[in-house]
Formats: C-alpha cells, structure tokens, sequence
C-alpha cells in the first residue's frame, strides 16, 4: 500500500513516500481504506520527536482520517464493509498513523460519519474541533448564558471554539488579528478584541463587565495574569498550546475568587471524551454550522511539504489535508 512514514525522528525530510506492507487487523480491529487525512501541529511534534509517544519504525505518520470500512475484526460490532468513518486517534500511543491507504483502526476509536459530512471538512475539522470542544465543555465546564473569551479566534481550533460556544448559547469576545475580525463575526462573535492593542486587556474587560467564565487561549499566548484580571467569580482559564511559554500567576487572584487553571491536550482525552466530542461535531459538520476556514487539499506524496508548511507557520488559518483514496479530490 502507499503511505507516508518515517524510519527515524527527525525533520520533515525524514518522511517518505512508498509503499509498506498492508496492516493485519486484529480481532479488535477495523480496517479502513481511507480517503483523506489531515496535517496536524502535533503530527509534527511526534514526528521531530518533541513530544514522545510510543511507536514503531516504520511509523506511519497522521492522526486523524476519513475513510470506508473494508473488514471487520471477529470482535468488533457496529460497523460493516461499505461504512463511512472517521478518527481522530491515530499515530500515537503505540498506535499506527493514518497517512495510508489502509489503516487498522482499534474499534474503539473509529466513528460513524455522519450522513452528508464532506470529508474533506471533516478530516480538517477532527483535530481542532474536537479539541476546542473539550476545552469549552469537558475543561471550561460551559454552561449557556455564560460569557467567552476566545484568543487566537482567527486559527482553526479558536474560529472552532467560537462557533461552538455560539452554537451552545454563550456570549462569545473573540481576541483576534484586526484582519480576522470580520471572520470572528461571521463565525458568531457578540465582540472582537484586536489581539495586537497595547491595552488589549482592559479592551477585554470593557466587553466583559461581569468577568468572563471560560477563557480558552488557543494562541498559546498564555498570558494567565492578565487573564485572571477579567475573569468572573469561579471563572475558568484554559491553556491548550505554547509548550515553551512560561506563566506568571498571581496566586491571590486565583484562589480568593475561586477561579481555576487548566492544562489540557487533545492527545490526553480519553476514548469516550473523543466519542462525545464527535457526537456533537458529527451534527454541526454534516449540516454546515462548523466549516474550516480554509483547506488545501495535496496529494499523499506532498506529506513533507505540509508538514514544513504548519511548522514555518505558512499553513496560519489553513487546514492541509492530504488525499489518499478516491472522494477527497477538492482544492
């Protein structure tokens, strides 16, 4: 079969392009043809060996992937040949990578797709998406009626958090370049903060005069005493990027008023925080409510060169998604 993969860690001129032995599903297994896959900033980070993750050489690379059910393991029920999927779970934890024409998908972390979801949205979708539904909803603990504050609004998992916590009855202020301000408003924004102002805090706070209850910092900027300043009573802080950024927290603003910290990473939810978070984003997907911004569709061989694109920062608001099989073929 046709994949992309690694024989050591390294840079992006560590992947490869050709052919590998089919994968041999085990009783608990799915094997999938797929169709699409997308490119991911921690495909990345397991690829150059950032973050560490049990795997084995040759590793396919990917995360996420859509495809159609080929064979079932004797163990697995739910899905049959001819079945639509997706999953967002491969390529770590000992698990091969998704960047193939043929996947081996334990059965618990494959998922029906729901019926009219493009999968080529989907794919680009799964990564972000999922990611900012469990920092609303499983880390930020949101509840409607409650006030957001999504920074890095304008990338894929901000735009995505703003248009769940619109979709599930928050009042949302995105902090966002000034040139994604008008993308922040479509997605649903009550406000947009321009993330560039010097005063950028006290800007945040004018369109918050209650405090904010969860603020997701998907920009890695990880400024947590500024985001204690604005936020509510029992209110909630959510950092999900910036591996490098070191915090300042003023311990007094944190615990007199009740107020959390989380750290979170999708790569660290469990099999049914990702079942649940598809759930919700099988819906919104299939009817048109949560698009990608922007998707540059590649062909499997170009594996290197999206992965160099995410890392030198030229895939900014843009999803890449690698066609495997047939039924990806949009640009």
């Amino acid at each position: 079969m046709d994949a992309a993969y690694i024989d050591r860690l390294g840079p992006a001129d560590e992947i490869r392009h050709g052919r590998l032995p089919d994968p041999l599903p085990g009783p608990a297994d799915v094997l999938v043809e797929v169709t699409a896959t997308a490119v991911n900033h921690v495909d990345t980070f397991v690829r150059s060996g950032a973050w560490r993750t049990p795997l084995t050489f040759p590793f396919v690379i990917g995360r996420d992937l859509v495809g159609t059910v080929a064979a079932t393991g004797e163990r697995v029920s739910g899905f049959a040949p001819g079945d639509r999927v997706w999953s967002l779970s491969m390529g770590y934890a000992g698990r091969p990578g998704a960047a193939a024409e043929r996947v081996a998908v334990p059965a618990d972390h494959l998922h029906h797709l729901p019926a009219g979801a493009d999968p080529v949205d989907a794919v680009a979708l799964a990564h972000p998406a999922a990611t900012a539904h469990a920092a609303l909803f499983r880390c930020g603990r949101l509840r409607a009626g409650e006030t957001v504050a999504v920074v890095g609004a304008g990338g894929n998992v901000g735009g995505a958090a703003v248009a769940l916590a619109v979709d599930a009855g928050a009042r949302v202020v995105a902090v966002a370049s000034a040139h994604d301000a008008d993308y922040c408003a479509k997605l649903g924004a009550d406000a947009v903060v321009d993330r560039a102002a010097p005063d950028v805090h006290r800007r945040l706070a004018r369109q918050c005069p209650d405090g904010v209850d969860v603020y997701v910092d998907a920009a890695g900027r990880n400024e947590v005493d500024h985001a204690l300043g604005v936020l509510a009573r029992r209110g909630r802080i959510v950092l999900l990027a910036g591996m490098r950024t070191r915090a300042v927290i003023p311990v007094g603003d944190l615990y007199l008023l009740d107020r959390t910290v989380t750290g979170f990473a999708i790569s660290q939810a469990s099999t049914g925080e990702l079942a649940r978070a598809v759930a919700d984003l099988g819906p919104l997907i299939a009817d048109g409510r949560l698009r990608p911004r922007e998707v540059e569709v590649l062909p499997l061989e170009a594996a290197a060169e999206a992965h160099r694109a995410v890392e030198t920062g030229r895939a900014r608001g843009r999803r890449f998604v690698l066609r495997v099989g047939e039924g990806a073929g949009r640009t």
